[in-house]
């Protein structure tokens, strides 16, 4: 009984550390976006983006954040930090997936973007496990 209970009370604690870093990652990309709109340097929501240069800075804050998010997901997850980033990163693979399957069939801007999304989810997530403890050391 007692193995059960701390079993689930690391689950829990794994779950939300996970969970953590993928709202991290939602809010900040989303926020970001939208500010860009409501900036009118993105086109308006619902319009495809085809400027490479826009899809490129999309691109770049998404890496970011993603390696943030990452970072925090290690940070409080309760043992073995890099699986943890790693797990957030197979969800971003995942996700990223199911988008791309999304634009690409819908032509909402060049294919090479959200194959980058995909192709950059595992990377960002094993540099902010690796973040994460680097940190730890100094």
């Amino acid at each position: 009984m007692i193995f059960e209970s701390n079993l689930m009370r690391v689950l829990f604690r794994s779950s939300k550390a996970v969970l953590i870093g993928l709202v991290v990652i939602f809010a900040t990309s989303l926020g970001t976006d939208q500010i860009l709109h409501e900036l009118n340097v993105y086109p308006p929501w619902g319009v495809p983006m085809f400027e490479p240069v826009l899809n490129f800075l999309a691109l770049s804050y998404r890496i970011a954040y993603g390696v943030l998010g990452s970072y925090i997901t290690a940070k409080f997850a309760p043992g073995n930090p890099m699986r943890h980033a790693l797990i957030l990163g197979g969800i971003g693979f995942v996700l990223s997936s199911l988008g791309a399957i999304t634009a690409i069939n819908y032509n909402l801007g060049p294919a090479w973007y959200p194959i980058s999304l995909i192709c950059t989810s595992l990377p960002c997530a094993w540099l902010g496990g690796k973040l994460e403890g680097i940190q730890k050391t100094i």
